[in-house]
C-alpha cells in the first residue's frame, strides 16, 4: 500500500505569556468572555493566553495543580478541560520536483494539473472568475510565503501563528503541508510552476499545526482569529470569507466532549460572522453514516462543510474519470457536503510515463500523475513543487471554488454561499444527494456562471 502525505498543525496569536515547562493549558468555554471570566482564571492561579468575548472561548495556562477544580468551581464557565495535543495528519511520503524560479513560456507544470480539467477552472478563468477579492484563511502548518508561486497572494501582515514560538511561515521538512494547500487554492498564474483554482484569491496563513501536530486550543484560536482579527489586535485586517482546514482526527464519539464542543462552538462562531468553514473529510475510508461510535473532527464540527476526495485512475494513460472516489476518502450520509479532486495512488504497478510540460517533458511512475501537484517548500531558496493525495487536497479545491463564488457575488451571505456551492456542483454517483458526493462534484465554471 502506498502512503501519500497528509498533515497539519496548530498555533496562537497575541499570546499573553509563554507558559513554563510545567504549566498545563486549559480550554475554557462560557456564554460570553468578560472581565469576570478573566478574573476567575486569575483567582484560580492561571493566566489567560487568549480569549474572545463574543465567542465565549479562551485558552488559559496554569502551574497550579488544582486549577481545573478551582476554575470550574468559580461558576464563570460552562466547561473547562485540559487541552489535548493531537496528530491531525499522519506523516507520509510526498513526491517532489525541485524547480528554480525561471520564466518559461507558461506555468511549467500546468499541463499535468489534471484537477483543472476536472473542475473546469480554465473556462472559469476565461469568464473572468479567478477568486480576486476573496480571502481564504488556511489553518494549517506553515506557509512558505516567499515561494514565487505564492508570494503575491499571501497577506503576510494579516497572517498569524497560534503555535508558540513559531512564525506562520515556518514548519519542518521539505513538504510543508500548508504550502501545498495554499497553492491548490491560489498559486499565481505567473509563468512559473503551477496554477491554483482561484489564482487571484488572497491567502491568510494561520499556523495551527507543526509537523502535523497541534492542540485543540490552537485550532480554536485560529478559527476565532480568521473570523475576527480585530479581536486579536489586528483591526486593519479583514476577516476571511472562507476558512480551509485540511486536517482531521477520528475519535470515539464520547472522547473529551468538552474539547470537541469547544471546537464546534468556534466553527459556529465563524459561521455567525459570515465565514464559510471547509474541512477535509478524512483519509481512513470510513463510512461515517454507519460508523457507530466514531466521529471525525473538524469535518463533523458545528455548521462547517466536509469534503470527500476523488481522483482518476491512470490519468497519464488517458483516464478522465475525475470524479472516481479516492481509495482512502472518508464519506457518509450526514458528513459530506460536496466532493473535490484530492488525488490517489491506487494505480497498480511501477511503470514509467512521460508527459509534456509547458516546456520539455517529465517522466515519473504513471501512478504519481494521479496525485495532486502543488507548491511545497523544497530545499532551495525558491521553493519547489510536490505531488500529494488526500482529502487535505480536496478541501482547498472546494475552498477555491467557493472563492470564485465570493468574487462573482460580492457580499454574499453564508447561507447563499453554501447553497451556491452545492447547487453549482455536478451531480455524480447516485442521482441526487448521496453518501460519497453529498450534493455533487465541485465545478468552477458553474460557480462562475450560474
Amino acid at each position: 500500500m502506498r502512503f501519500i502525505r497528509i498533515s497539519v498543525l496548530v498555533g496562537a496569536v497575541a499570546l499573553a505569556s509563554v507558559a513554563s515547562a510545567s504549566a498545563t493549558d486549559y480550554v475554557l468555554s462560557a456564554n460570553k468572555w468578560t472581565s469576570a471570566q478573566t478574573a476567575a482564571v486569575q483567582a484560580a492561579g492561571g493566566t489567560v493566553v487568549f480569549s474572545h468575548g463574543k465567542a465565549g472561548l479562551g485558552l488559559a495556562t496554569s502551574s497550579a495543580p488544582d486549577f481545573l477544580s478551582r476554575v470550574t468551581a468559580s461558576g464563570a464557565f460552562q466547561s473547562a478541560a485540559v487541552d489535548e495535543m493531537v496528530q491531525w495528519q499522519p506523516p507520509i511520503t510526498d513526491y517532489s520536483v525541485e524547480e528554480t524560479a525561471i520564466n518559461p513560456t507558461n506555468d511549467t507544470f500546468y499541463p499535468i494539473q489534471w484537477a483543472h480539467q476536472a473542475v473546469q477552472s480554465p473556462a472559469a478563468w476565461a469568464a473572468g472568475c479567478t477568486g480576486q477579492g476573496a480571502r481564504v484563511a488556511v489553518l494549517d502548518g506553515g506557509i512558505f510565503a516567499a515561494h514565487p508561486d505564492l508570494d503575491a497572494n499571501i497577506d503576510t501582515a494579516c497572517s498569524a501563528s497560534f503555535v508558540p514560538g513559531q512564525a506562520f511561515n515556518s514548519d519542518t521538512g521539505t513538504f510543508w503541508h500548508g504550502t501545498h494547500v495554499a497553492g491548490i487554492i491560489a498559486a499565481e498564474d505567473n509563468a512559473i510552476g503551477v496554477i491554483g483554482i482561484a489564482p487571484k484569491a488572497t491567502i491568510m496563513g494561520v499556523k495551527v499545526l507543526h509537523s502535523g501536530t497541534g492542540s485543540f486550543a490552537w485550532i480554536i484560536g485560529g478559527l476565532l482569529y480568521a473570523s475576527d482579527p480585530a479581536a486579536f489586535g489586528k483591526p486593519g485586517c479583514a476577516r476571511a470569507d472562507i476558512i480551509n482546514m485540511s486536517l482531521g482526527a477520528e475519535f470515539p464519539i464520547n472522547h473529551n466532549g468538552s474539547l470537541v464542543a469547544a471546537l464546534n462552538k468556534a466553527v459556529n462562531f465563524a459561521a455567525s460572522n459570515g465565514v464559510l468553514v471547509v474541512s477535509s473529510a478524512g483519509n481512513s475510508g470510513i463510512d461515517f453514516g454507519q460508523a457507530g461510535n466514531l466521529t471525525v473532527v473538524p469535518a463533523s464540527s458545528g455548521s462547517g462543510l466536509a469534503i470527500s476526495a476523488t481522483a482518476p485512475l491512470g490519468w497519464a494513460l488517458g483516464a478522465t474519470n475525475y470524479d472516481r472516489p479516492a481509495s482512502y476518502s472518508n464519506y457518509g450520509e450526514g458528513l459530506v457536503t460536496v466532493a473535490a479532486p484530492g488525488g490517489d495512488a491506487a494505480l497498480p504497478g511501477e511503470a514509467l510515463c512521460t508527459l509534456p510540460l509547458a516546456t520539455g517533458t517529465i517522466t515519473n511512475r504513471c501512478w504519481v500523475f494521479d496525485l495532486y501537484l502543488s507548491t511545497s517548500r523544497g530545499t532551495t531558496a525558491n521553493g519547489a513543487y510536490s505531488w500529494a493525495a488526500g482529502t487535505s487536497m480536496a478541501a482547498p479545491a472546494a475552498s477555491a471554488v467557493a472563492a470564485i463564488i465570493v468574487q462573482r457575488n460580492p457580499g454574499i451571505s453564508l447561507g447563499a454561499l453554501k447553497a451556491k456551492l452545492q447547487q453549482t456542483s455536478t451531480d455524480s454517483g447516485k442521482i441526487g444527494h448521496d453518501e460519497f458526493y453529498g450534493h455533487g462534484f465541485v465545478n468552477a465554471l458553474n460557480a462562475c456562471t450560474q
